[in-house]
């Protein structure tokens, strides 16, 4: 395999597919792992816990993603197969991690809570980043980057980091108003950002709290849109993470509402404004 894309593919899309490939197969197989320790299969072998101590599968990753880039970086660049090898160790340590990442975020073990699975999200970003890399989609792409390499003039690049500068603030507007995965892939495929810009924020985002709080009208539209069009997509994504993660349950509409009616609230009409006689009063 790696004879026939040293044949089609340059050494850095070559190394990108060997991690993107080991970062997939180990997610799926470690999900299977705990999926059947969690079962009590007796044939399966359980988790480590040499004197008591419970050994997460963040620890191989870890080791893993180290052995993966030293190798990486060691050998040299006409090494051929020994680097995709490294690439694909560092694909799976990257599994082994990101599967555990609401451990290091929350420093405790919520692997099968509600918060185990902002793991699954990490590692769809992960999966997600990765294939539009290997498809040849570069982050800031929506100006010619053969700009900065080939005209080195003062105007080329002022335009250069202008338009750079330019793609990293439409993405944070667009990850104020809660929209992570517009964000994530429009720094990719740029037209996604001005999309995301010119829409209405999410209601539970930043940005509508600091826009829409007297803007009642606003906030109730962005309610409106959020059960609309926002539930089905959701709805998906806690059924692909039920699948892949498991327990806790899967929250059908009449719960979904409920939660929307706990967090999200049309802000309050404004205040009346005193008139010039009550003022001069």
């Amino acid at each position: 395999m790696g004879h026939w894309l040293m044949d089609h593919w340059d050494p850095g899309h070559q190394r990108l597919l060997w991690f993107f490939l080991g970062l997939v197969i180990a997610f799926v197989l470690i999900r299977i792992s705990v999926r059947m320790i969690r079962a009590k299969v007796r044939w399966w072998p359980g988790n480590l816990t040499p004197g008591g101590t419970h050994i997460h599968h963040v620890v191989f990753g870890v080791v893993a993603m180290m052995l993966g880039g030293v190798i990486g970086l060691a050998v040299p660049d006409d090494a051929g197969d020994w680097r995709l090898w490294s690439a694909g160790l560092f694909g799976v340590g990257t599994a082994l991690v990101l599967d555990e990442f609401a451990l290091i975020l929350h420093l405790q073990d919520v692997y099968w809570s509600e918060d185990g699975r902002t793991s699954v999200d990490a590692v769809f970003a992960a999966v997600a980043v990765a294939g539009l890399l290997i498809l040849g989609l570069n982050p800031l792409s929506f100006f010619d980057v053969t700009l900065w390499r080939d005209d080195h003039s003062l105007g080329a690049r002022t335009v250069v980091v202008l338009a750079a500068v330019a793609t990293l603030m439409l993405a944070v507007v667009v990850l104020l108003k809660g929209k992570v995965w517009t964000g994530l892939v429009g720094m990719f495929i740029t037209p996604l950002l001005f999309v995301g810009a010119i829409r209405l924020s999410r209601p539970h985002a930043p940005w509508a709290r600091w826009r829409y709080s007297d803007r009642p009208r606003k906030m109730h539209r962005a309610l409106e849109r959020e059960r609309r069009l926002r539930r089905p997509v959701v709805q998906g994504k806690l059924w692909l993470q039920h699948v892949i993660a498991g327990e806790p349950h899967f929250p059908d509409d009449v719960e979904v509402d409920q939660q929307l009616d706990r967090e999200i609230h049309a802000a309050p009409a404004p205040p009346e404004r005193a008139t010039a006689k009550g003022e001069a009063a």
